[in-house]
């Protein structure tokens, strides 16, 4: 049985611990200051063999002016109108407060079954008095829940079940998905590619970098394709990485790169490459993912006719590291060339998932070897016996020699670069593993 079930309350009341209660396992971002989750947040969860999607909301603020909380409350919005389910979550602590009320008019006007959590009941037994003045605002029996302690969730989730329509749509996505995350420093553009590509307003975007906080999903199909973005929060230099909570978002960039099939790395045309744009690239690279590297915002510069070729050769430079990624030049504000990073992102894909049999291999390994003899020191030369891979994602080969020592690491490279020669392998890293013959 699918389903998906939303998340929803005012700000600080135990939302994002309830959800990484459920899930099982930290996906949220927690900390005791309101509006820390901004985005929503997808993750599966079970229940009696039952599986569904739940999603993480910030916090409604009914008649907030401020920029973030008023798009938090258009993200919170968009993930009822995607529900099944709503969990409402209220704060026992805090009792009923007018914005409980309000939030609560705006979720019966959905129509959709409201279950009604009452949070931070901690102890255990007949909860305190002020627990049934939450039946005042009119969504039904509340349930006592301690999302800290998981006193109350099994009766939750009993509840969210018996509310759950009888054929909800499957909300999960394929398999074979491609799943892509879109990294790099902050406001460089990666809530806006997602949200052009997508079609609505899927990410929140505005101009102060480090708007997001979270690695939030979007799952786009393109023909018989289907695509999972992760747009993540922007990687600054460790140094600027003052505030608690954005640590915790520096991680969960690295958690998506971590499931990531593809990583497309977003540099800013304006500001071109950076020392952080390189820590964000060279850690897809050791990760060995497939990786795109898009120059954003390339419609406001200004170009003549070898602006892109010069542009070209200094990233060619400065990504030495790697060499096997493709560019793109893109505007995430105009969709110009998204076709082409698509293209990029399906076959890099294909290349760090391909595998090649060891009898070509090894045709390959006895051409190299002919071409240009394996070096030797002190009348010892070293011989490569046969190669084979080992796994993909990225393509790993093992090589069988008669001494590790004796195989340098320019010749490994040499081998590297015949086997990319033969077999393209582009947009992925490639890992070559030593053996002596016996090992």
């Amino acid at each position: 049985m699918y389903g998906t079930v939303a998340i929803v309350g005012r700000p600080n009341v135990g939302k994002s611990t309830l959800f990484n209660r459920l899930v099982g396992k930290r996906m949220s971002i927690v900390d005791d200051t309101p509006g820390v989750t901004r985005d929503r947040i997808y993750s599966k969860a079970e229940w009696l063999d039952r599986e569904f999607t739940l999603i993480d909301t910030g916090g409604i603020e009914p008649d907030s002016k401020d920029v973030i909380l008023s798009q938090m409350k258009i993200q919170a919005q968009l993930a009822i109108d995607k529900a099944d389910v709503i969990i409402f979550v209220a704060d026992i602590t805090s009792g009923v407060t007018s914005a409980d009320s309000d939030v609560a008019d705006i979720l019966m006007k959905s129509g959709k079954p409201v279950v009604l959590c009452v949070n931070k009941c901690d102890s255990i037994g007949e909860p305190p008095a002020d627990f049934y003045e939450f039946y005042n605002l009119g969504l039904g029996e509340p349930i006592a829940v301690s999302s800290v302690h998981g006193h109350g969730t099994g009766d939750l989730l009993d509840a969210v079940f018996d509310a759950m329509p009888k054929e909800s749509a499957q909300s999960d996505y394929p398999e074979d998905a491609i799943k892509v995350a879109v990294i790099g420093k902050p406001n460089a553009g990666k809530s806006s590619l997602i949200n052009k590509i997508a079609g609505e307003e899927r990410m929140i975007v505005s101009d102060i970098a480090g708007t997001t906080r979270d690695a939030v999903d979007t799952v786009i199909t393109r023909g018989d394709d289907t695509y999972v973005f992760i747009d993540t929060a922007g990687i600054r230099r460790k140094s600027k990485v003052n505030e608690q909570i954005e640590k915790y978002s520096v991680l969960r960039a690295y958690m998506a790169i971590d499931r990531a099939d593809v990583c497309v790395i977003m540099i800013d045309a304006n500001e071109g490459f950076t020392e952080q744009d390189s820590k964000v690239a060279g850690y897809a690279h050791e990760q060995g993912k497939a990786s795109v590297i898009a120059i954003n915002k390339w419609d406001s510069i200004e170009k003549d006719g070898k602006t892109m070729q010069e542009f070209t050769k200094k990233l060619e430079v400065d990504f030495s590291f790697m060499s096997y990624a493709p560019f793109v030049f893109i505007s995430a504000l105009t969709g110009q060339r998204l076709d082409k990073l698509f293209e990029l992102i399906k076959y890099t894909s294909e290349q760090n998932a391909r595998r090649i049999s060891t009898g070509t291999l090894n045709d390959l390994l006895a051409y190299a070897t002919a071409r240009v003899q394996p070096p030797s020191d002190k009348g010892r030369r070293l011989k490569l016996y046969y190669m084979t891979q080992a796994s993909t994602k990225p393509p790993c080969f093992v090589i069988f020699c008669n001494k590790k020592d004796l195989f340098h690491y320019s010749y490994q490279r040499y081998i590297e670069n015949r086997i990319r020669e033969s077999f393209g392998l582009d947009g992925t890293p490639i890992k070559i593993v030593v053996r002596e013959r016996g090992e």
